[in-house]
């Protein structure tokens, strides 16, 4: 039914286009830092210091976005995408990578990075009607971990073929970077297919009662719910996707193709997980939805290094993500139902900056543990989503809201 939108195709092209990149680049970023010289702590900086530029790029670009434009704006973000994967192309000298990190789109984890995900979930609301918005984010959710899960899978034999032909695993790697950047100039040619249907109302009393971020009558629960998204993200910088590619190569010495299929099958079942929580939240609402999926992924998480063996660290991880991605769409839904229309990019945009803020502590801690105990980033993270999950119930469990609002 959401097909006959042709608006919602492109935004689900876009998405499609943009998570394969992020997978695609995912599964080789970490192997690529350490062939330019990078050791775990500079590795880990990097990564922090990716996730606080995105912060500042996505925190100018989302609250502008409705006044700016919001095609515009997208538009711009995916160039930032092309540009950093070209400059990291062209060289490998640390400072340099380190600046287009900050100012460019990378995603370090192989998830949404950048002003993409806000603005496009603004959209899609405003295109779908709210009895459907769970069920659209869902397939949404689905359709980019797909997207990710090929990219991963893709990326990790791609490297693996060239290498296997007589390319140095260096240029292989700088490959794979040439791919993504091509993504991000398609990617903002499809942008430019949007109409303005996807663009925000604009009321006069809005405007007037609007503060600098975007926000006039939801300030309170977006701070709210940007504090504790931040603890969640904070605890999953512990875990990118790239740290953990780097953590099976260090521990059980996984190569590029072994690699991109544990990630094609995790991500595939990340994005199942997505669509089974439109169901559970119509029965048991949003709240208890993220919550009581969220809470034993964590604990399977915390499991992963202490496996005594590579199949059984495999099987965690993948039961992992098998639930994993159902606090997603119902933790987007939420924040779309609890705020005005003319506050859904701002509102997405700020929840999105404050996740980006809390995962850019600690990747560099991550990787100065991980040099020290190889497990502990797993344990840490697991340990703070639960914690994370518990605070969330007991602050929102009596606006436990269902999916048909």
């Amino acid at each position: 039914m959401f097909t006959k939108n042709r608006n919602i195709v492109l935004l689900f092209t876009t998405r499609t286009l943009r998570l394969f990149g992020y997978g695609f680049l995912s599964v080789v970023l970490a192997l690529y830092l350490v062939e330019s010289g990078f050791d775990d702590f500079l590795m880990g900086l990097l990564f922090s210091l990716t996730l606080v530029g995105d912060a500042g790029i996505s925190l100018l670009l989302t609250t502008t976005a409705d006044r700016f434009g919001r095609k515009k704006t997208l538009i711009i973000g995916a160039l930032l995408m092309m540009v950093a994967g070209v400059v990291f192309i062209l060289t490998n000298n640390p400072l340099l990578l380190i600046i287009a990190a900050i100012v460019g789109v990378i995603s370090p984890s192989g998830n949404e990075i950048g002003p993409f995900l806000p603005i496009e979930q603004a959209m899609l609301s405003q295109l779908v009607s709210k009895e459907q918005r769970t069920g659209v984010f869902a397939w949404y959710g689905l359709v980019g971990s797909l997207a990710t899960a090929f990219g991963a899978l893709v990326g990790g034999f791609l490297a693996k073929l060239l290498q296997n032909g007589g390319t140095s695993a260096l240029d292989s790697y700088r490959l794979i970077l040439l791919g993504y950047a091509l993504i991000g100039g398609a990617l903002a040619f499809v942008f430019c297919g949007l109409s303005h249907d996807c663009e925000a109302y604009q009321s006069g009393d809005s405007v007037a009662s609007r503060n600098r971020l975007g926000l006039h009558k939801s300030r309170g629960v977006v701070v709210k719910l940007s504090m504790l998204f931040s603890l969640d993200a904070f605890a999953g910088g512990f875990v990118l996707q790239s740290f953990m590619a780097y953590w099976f190569h260090l521990r059980y010495g996984a190569n590029e193709a072994m690699l991109g299929s544990i990630f094609f099958g995790a991500n595939l079942f990340a994005g199942v997980s997505a669509l089974l929580a439109v169901p559970l939240a119509k029965k048991i609402g949003l709240i208890r939805t993220m919550v009581f999926t969220h809470l034993p992924s964590n604990i399977l998480l915390i499991l992963v290094p202490l496996m005594p063996n590579f199949p059984l660290a495999i099987t965690m991880l993948l039961l992992r993500f098998s639930i994993s991605q159902m606090d997603v769409p119902t933790r987007q839904a939420y924040t779309m139902a609890v705020v005005d229309p003319d506050e859904r990019s701002a509102a997405a945009g700020i929840t999105g900056i404050a996740r980006s803020i809390g995962a850019s502590i600690s990747p560099v801690a991550a990787g100065a543990l991980m040099s020290v105990f190889l497990g502990g980033p797993f344990i840490i993270a697991g340990g703070l989503k639960i914690v994370y999950d518990l605070i969330l119930y007991r602050n929102f469990k009596a606006s436990n809201v269902s999916d048909e609002l």
